[in-house]
């Protein structure tokens, strides 16, 4: 069975068919297993630092919007919304920003009615660590639905960013990566490829298909983090632009 990054299309090509809802189903189910865990551990990874950021943006306190975190990823297992979401809901940050609003709307009084601190805590927040990534975000240039939108794209992009590196490291070529970043979405670099090149002991020529090519699978790899968010195939193109629309905004 295929992974839940990959997908395949007819005809020989890969096939839209397993996406982040089928990661969380499988988180879900909570079942002890290996793969429900890692499937909960990587949904977590992936979308409670741009939960976090919107509720702050909200005017929620470091305190409370930690808190509101971990209490909306316990209600939505506890009530098993994760394992009984549908496909035809549409964008999973989508869906899962609207199920925060509810949660906060809905439920936050009633789960305050416990001690703080009380119930057991689902994932592992540093509330330090997002303070001091929220003290760089914009002040003014964001609502909170916005500054979600960026940091999802964002979050995305460091997972691809991450993947690339270790995927460079087995080949021994790390070093080669960290000078090939800058290049990466923009093609005008502090350093010229020529520098570069000359500084790595290579033609210019062949340090431009070793950019080529790290775009090529930079491109394929977000695809790749794409298609586990959408439900459809054709919906890969339109979610590209907006998360490129939503880090040049």
């Amino acid at each position: 069975m295929p992974g839940d990054s990959e997908f395949r299309f007819p005809g020989g090509h890969r096939d839209f068919r397993t996406t982040r809802w089928t990661t969380i189903s499988r988180a879900g189910r909570r079942d002890g297993s290996a793969e429900s865990e890692r499937a909960l551990e990587r949904l977590c990874r992936t979308y409670w630092y741009p939960l976090y950021v919107f509720l702050r943006r909200q005017g929620k306190s470091p305190q409370d919007a930690e808190d509101l975190t971990q209490a909306f990823f316990g209600h939505m297992l506890e009530n098993n919304a994760l394992g009984t979401a549908r496909l035809e809901r549409g964008r999973f940050r989508t869906f899962l920003l609207t199920a925060l609003k509810h949660f906060v709307t809905d439920q936050w009084k009633k789960e305050t009615a416990q001690k703080r601190g009380g119930g057991a805590r689902l994932i592992e927040l540093d509330a330090q660590i997002a303070e001091d990534r929220y003290r760089f975000e914009p002040v003014d240039r964001f609502d909170p639905e916005k500054l979600f939108e960026r940091r999802w794209a964002m979050t995305l992009i460091e997972q691809v960013l991450a993947q690339l590196e270790s995927e460079y490291e087995l080949k021994g070529k790390r070093d080669l990566f960290i000078r090939l970043q800058p290049f990466l979405f923009d093609k005008k670099a502090e350093i010229p490829q020529a520098t570069i090149a000359q500084d790595l002991g290579m033609k210019e020529a062949t340090l431009n298909t070793e950019v080529f090519r790290l775009r090529a699978r930079s491109r394929q790899l977000l695809r790749e983090e794409i298609a586990q968010t959408v439900t459809t195939a054709a919906e890969i193109d339109s979610e590209m632009r907006e998360l490129f629309a939503a880090l040049q905004a």
